[in-house]
C-alpha cells in the first residue's frame, strides 16, 4: 500500500522541479566572432556563479558550444556567435528565427556590426535597419524579451573607429525609439574604455583584459534583464518543506 505521505511527497518534488524548470532564465549571447571566439561569455558566465545567478538559474542557450581554450574552463559554452556573419545578411536571410526557433530566448545580448562595418562597407542607417529587423524577430518569438546591445569595443585599425563610434552613438536614439515596457532594451557601452591595441589580441577579438572589461560591462545589464525576466515568470522559484 502507498501512502497518501508518499504521493504527496512525490506530487511536490515533480512539481517543484517543473516550476524550477519554468522559472530558468534562458539567456542568448547573440552575434559574430566576438560573441563566439573569446572568451568574456566564460568570464561572465563564472562572475554569475557567486550570485544568484547560478546555473540553476540562468541557462545559456545557443547552437554554438565552441571551446577557446579560456583560462575559465568550467562554464556554459552555448552561444549564438557566429564568425564573420553580417547584420544585415543575418537579417535579410532570416536567420535569427531559426536560430531562436530551436533554442528560446528570455534575455539577449547582441554585439553586432563590426563585419558591416569592415568587410561590409554598410552604413550606420543600413545597420540600424538590420537591427530593428532583429528586434522584431526576437519580440515575435518571445513578446516578453529582455534585450541588452552593445556599443561595439574598437577596432586594432583606428581608420574604423568613426564608424564604429557613428554606429555606437546612433545606437542610443534607436533603441529608444524600441524600448518597450513589456520586452525592454538596455544598451551597454562596450567601446568606452576598451583600448584597441591593449585589449586586443589579433586587432579586432578581445585578449583576456578585454574579455574581463567585456564581461565587466554586461554583467550589471544582462542582472537586470535577469531579474525582469524572472518578475515576468512569476518571481521566485516556490520552496517547499516537508
Amino acid at each position: 500500500m502507498v501512502s497518501l505521505k508518499h504521493l504527496t511527497l512525490t506530487a511536490l518534488a515533480a512539481t517543484t522541479s517543473a516550476q524550477t524548470a519554468n522559472s530558468t532564465i534562458r539567456y542568448m549571447p547573440f552575434g559574430d566572432s566576438i560573441t563566439e571566439i573569446i572568451c568574456w561569455r566564460a568570464k561572465l558566465w563564472n562572475k554569475l556563479q557567486s550570485t544568484e545567478w547560478g546555473t540553476s538559474a540562468v541557462n545559456f542557450v545557443g547552437s554554438g558550444k565552441t571551446e577557446n581554450s579560456c583560462k575559465d574552463t568550467k562554464y556554459d559554452r552555448d552561444n549564438e556567435g557566429h564568425s564573420g556573419f553580417l547584420a544585415v545578411d543575418i537579417a535579410s536571410k532570416n536567420q535569427l528565427d531559426g536560430w531562436l526557433k530551436t533554442n528560446p530566448a528570455d534575455v539577449v545580448t547582441m554585439h553586432l556590426g563590426t563585419n558591416d562595418i569592415v568587410r561590409g562597407k554598410k552604413s550606420v542607417v543600413e545597420i540600424l535597419g538590420a537591427f530593428t529587423k532583429l528586434i522584431a524577430t526576437m519580440r515575435a518569438h518571445n513578446a516578453g524579451m529582455k534585450i541588452v546591445v552593445a556599443q561595439i569595443i574598437p577596432m586594432g585599425q583606428a581608420s574604423y573607429n568613426p564608424q564604429i563610434q557613428a554606429l555606437n552613438t546612433a545606437i542610443i536614439p534607436w533603441a529608444q525609439g524600441l524600448n518597450t515596457t513589456a520586452s525592454p532594451i538596455w544598451v551597454v557601452d562596450q567601446y568606452t574604455g576598451f583600448s584597441g591595441t591593449a585589449d586586443l589580441r589579433d586587432g579586432v577579438h578581445p585578449n583576456d583584459a578585454g574579455d574581463v572589461k567585456m564581461a565587466n560591462v554586461w554583467f550589471p545589464a544582462v542582472v537586470r534583464a535577469f531579474e525582469a525576466a524572472r518578475a515576468e515568470k512569476g518571481g521566485r522559484a516556490v520552496r517547499f518543506t516537508a
